[in-house]
């Protein structure tokens, strides 16, 4: 008997964050803007690398040299990018390196905070990326 209330009050408990929506960094202030990396681990970006939320629970952008996607689906203020999928064009070596060393840093992030046109990706050893709103 109590497998079966337990069993109903999950159910009930899923179904009603369902009624929630989009509890990603889109529902946030993410979502609908081109987010442009000024600085990684203290030190100025260079070239343009970009961070974009197309739709709830994926993240997508370019750097120097190639595309890029992932999965993003933990809630705010939590970040997480899921595996990471790259175009794969021929690019100088100096883009390619700061691109590997960009997207091995995105996935070592943990939490996002959004502030107007600001966003901010941290993790637990105090690294940081800094983002601008861009067009």
């Amino acid at each position: 008997m109590i497998r079966g209330r337990t069993t109903g009050f999950v159910t009930a408990v899923l179904l009603l964050a369902g009624c929630y929506g989009d509890e990603t960094a889109t529902a946030y202030g993410a979502a609908d803007k081109t987010w442009v990396l000024e600085e990684i681990g203290g030190t100025a970006a260079t070239g343009r690398t970009t961070l974009l939320f197309p739709e709830p629970g994926t993240i997508a952008g370019e750097t120097a040299c190639n595309r890029y996607s992932a999965s993003m689906t933990v809630p705010y203020p939590w970040f997480e990018a899921g595996p990471v999928a790259t175009t794969r064009k021929a690019c100088p070596e100096d883009a390619t390196a700061s691109e590997r060393a960009y997207l091995a840093t995105l996935q070592t992030m943990s939490l996002i905070e959004v502030l107007g046109d600001t966003l901010i990706l941290t993790n637990d050893d105090d690294a940081a990326m800094i983002f601008k709103a861009g067009d």
